[in-house]
């Protein structure tokens, strides 16, 4: 699990978030399951999430060496936090 990772979704190369959307990333699993489950929770509360490196994980042959990212907005961070810490799941 991690919470101090911020990403830019669409953004320029340099870092900028001009033109992206500044994400939070809030659970890291190779538990595909795990991380639906959370998707939907996250959902049912009107939180988007979405999962990052779920290609770059098949490709590597699911043996777990890169873990799946749940990210969501930077602005729905907290929300999500706070829907996910109820439900036990951080």
């Amino acid at each position: 699990m991690s919470g101090r990772h911020r990403h830019h979704i669409g953004g320029p190369e340099n870092g900028s978030s001009k033109g992206g959307q500044a994400v939070r990333v809030l659970v890291t699993s190779n538990d595909p399951v795990r991380l639906s489950f959370l998707t939907a929770l996250l959902a049912d509360a009107g939180v988007s999430a979405f999962v990052l490196d779920t290609h770059t994980s098949a490709v590597e042959g699911s043996i777990g060496a890169i873990p799946r990212r749940l990210a969501v907005k930077e602005e729905d961070a907290g929300r999500a936090r706070r829907v996910l810490a109820e439900a036990g799941e951080i």
